[in-house]
């Protein structure tokens, strides 16, 4: 058969011509009743049999008798098919942030690769293309989606539609099936609201991951396509805030592992305003990168002040040509600008002390029924303020914070809904106390834990402040040379109880080890390092201004961790780490670590000696303590103050 050039069809019949594609596949000499001459290498056709004739004779053969290598070929393919569906799945469900990096930038290139000789435009522009949409389905909204731990979707509202609340909302993904989104919460920095939604059974069967539209319950099921690639939470610019010098950048999965952090060298900031403006990274340390504000006037920017419209903001791997999928947005330099309470000296402004001495700083989720007695408590004993990174709770958190605040207590919240980013949101918090002058010294702990010296049942007015170092008069103002006091922590075991008691942690767990264990900081805001580096609540302070750390003793101050509680609370903890280099505890690596439980292995199963397991020393100072200072009298004995009535 020969095939015309000019308009690539073939010259034949087209019957023919589907034979012998199969051909190709299918090699006659395995169907066609072939001899073999002894003389000869090769087979020969039985005489008197016509080219029609053959055709004929193979196309009943095959049809009758199909070969059993295209049998093994088909399930050969199933095979290898489902054992690679079996294998992304299982990677997908245990993603951390160092891990499959290889495997994560190569699947980055094939998304964002770029010709080293292709226009700056295109570059630029392709990480928009991969991270934003507009869907044509009617009443469905402009939205990014990043696919989270446990087979979530977290969905990013990213223009300023308003929604109504009396609308349900779905994820509407490729096969047209729906999955229920629900309200998560409003980004505080972009107003941007998100839901959440799980990712079917269905889609997850797909080699490629779809990003889905957000639409009402109304909407039909016709779907758009093609759609972006979901994003991947791991490997993710997902906050930015700019300081009155420079920009700090959060992205994951850029540096690999704590300690091992790619040279500012390396990286560059890309902000999304024209052709793209870039400038140099001046710091990268864990999940944090710095870098200078764009020229505004060289730039263009200088139109943009003032201006509601959002510039997105993501990092560049310079050698890789990878732009790393951004949901973050700058915001430029605000114009400098006389403040109230500024002092001037010699011509200057000079910001005036912080509004509060002494704050303390978590992340919590779904700590509703612990925060009174934690606020309660730490407020009495010199706490003035408490900033609450709020990693997406469902439970009446605000509800408690809201009556808190008409208590009195001074409560400031962040919607941080990013998983596992614990580090990167406490040096968050040390430039958001910084561009509002809230705090001079941060105390970091968790809701479990308290604070206390055992010389408080001596002092009529028991404060953390006396553990502060007093403020000396140097060249130049006046500042601390200890920029960092750290505690020992005690932790406590169940002590007996089956359910959270009542009363409260203070009152209900009295039982702990011997020895003291991890200790937690309190940090003076103008002593941390620029690189905002910290490992488990304690900060590098800045050595190069003459700052340093200093650890009391057990006598002076101390830390009652409440952390092996009653099983139905202590359960929980298996949901997942909140530490960016914490492996979560249903993982099977690092069975070791500190930061696991000693015995009890990477399941959620009660163990039978559970309540009477960590207690070698009964300790009961904090209870009594708190006893006197919050116990009200009741006909049938005492309840604390932060019980409900």
């Amino acid at each position: 058969m020969i095939l015309n050039k000019e308009n690539e069809k073939p010259s034949s019949s087209p019957l023919l011509f589907t034979h012998l594609k199969f051909f190709l596949f299918f090699p006659p000499q395995h169907f066609c009743p072939l001899h073999f001459d002894p003389n000869i290498n090769k087979p020969t056709i039985p005489n008197g049999l016509s080219s029609s004739s053959l055709l004929s004779f193979l196309w009943e053969t095959m049809r009758r008798r199909p070969r059993t290598t295209f049998l093994v070929s088909v399930l050969s393919i199933v095979t290898f098919a489902s054992f690679s569906l079996y294998l992304s799945r299982n990677a997908i469900s245990t993603w951390q942030p160092q891990s499959d990096l290889v495997k994560l930038n190569t699947d980055v290139h094939f998304l964002l690769h770029r010709n080293k000789n292709e226009n700056v435009a295109h570059n630029h522009h392709e990480i928009i293309r991969q991270t934003r949409r507009v869907s044509s389905i009617k009443d469905s909204l402009s939205t990014v989606s990043v696919l989270i731990p446990d087979w979530e979707i977290l969905v990013i509202v990213v223009t300023d539609t308003p929604l109504s609340s009396s609308d349900q909302y779905h994820c509407l993904f490729p096969n047209n099936v729906k999955s229920l989104a629900r309200f998560s919460g409003v980004l505080p920095f972009t107003n941007h609201t998100t839901f959440k939604c799980d990712f079917p059974e269905s889609v997850r069967r797909h080699r490629m991951f779809s990003q889905p539209t957000l639409v009402t319950g109304t909407s039909g099921n016709e779907f758009p396509t093609p759609m972006p690639e979901l994003i991947k939470w791991n490997f993710l610019v997902f906050e930015s805030f700019s300081t009155e010098n420079d920009v700090v950048v959060f992205a994951k999965g850029v540096n690999h592992r704590n300690g091992d952090d790619r040279s500012p060298k390396e990286l560059r900031c890309l902000f999304d305003f024209g052709d793209g403006v870039r400038s140099a990274v001046t710091s990268s340390v864990q999940e944090v990168f710095r870098c200078p504000h764009p020229d505004p006037f060289e730039s263009g920017l200088d139109s943009y002040y003032g201006l509601s419209k959002r510039i997105r903001i993501s990092l560049e791997i310079v050698a890789e040509n990878i732009i790393v999928p951004s949901v973050a947005y700058y915001i430029p330099r605000p114009k400098p600008e006389f403040k109230p309470d500024a002092v001037v000296v010699q011509g200057d402004f000079v910001q005036a002390q912080p509004k509060y001495l002494l704050c303390a700083c978590t992340m919590v989720y779904n700590v509703a029924k612990f925060l009174r007695e934690w606020v309660m408590y730490h407020s009495k004993v010199g706490v003035d303020h408490f900033i609450l990174y709020d990693n997406a709770s469902n439970d009446d958190l605000y509800g408690v914070i809201k009556e808190l605040r008409e208590e009195g207590y001074n409560i400031s919240t962040l919607f941080w809904i990013w998983p596992k980013t614990q580090e990167a949101g406490f040096s968050h918090s040390i430039v958001y106390s910084k561009s509002k002058g809230l705090c001079s010294w941060i105390m970091y702990v968790d809701v479990d834990e308290f604070v206390f010296s055992p010389s408080w049942g001596h002092e009529s007015v028991p404060s953390l402040k006396s553990l502060l170092p007093p403020r000396e008069e140097l060249e130049g103002g006046i500042k601390s040379r200890v920029g960092q006091v750290s505690m020992r922590c005690l932790e406590f075991g169940p002590s007996g109880q089956r359910r959270h008691p009542e009363e409260g942690v203070t009152q209900g767990y009295t039982c702990r080890m011997r020895g003291d264990q991890r200790h937690k900081s309190m940090v003076l805001v103008d002593a941390v390092d620029p690189s905002l580096r910290n490992v488990i609540h304690h900060f590098e302070v800045n050595e190069k201004e003459g700052f340093m750390s200093k650890q009391v003793s057990v006598e002076e101050g101390l830390v009652n961790h409440y952390k092996y509680q009653a099983w139905d609370e202590f359960k929980n903890k298996f949901r997942r780490r909140v530490s960016a280099y914490v492996v979560d505890w249903k993982q099977e690596l690092n069975p070791t670590s500190k930061d696991r439980t000693p015995g009890l292995g990477f399941r959620a199963i009660e163990p039978k000696d559970w309540r009477h397991r960590f207690c070698q020393i009964r300790d009961e100072r904090l209870k009594l303590l708190t006893l006197e200072w919050f116990g009200l009298p009741t006909p049938n004995g005492f309840r604390m103050a932060w019980q409900n009535d």
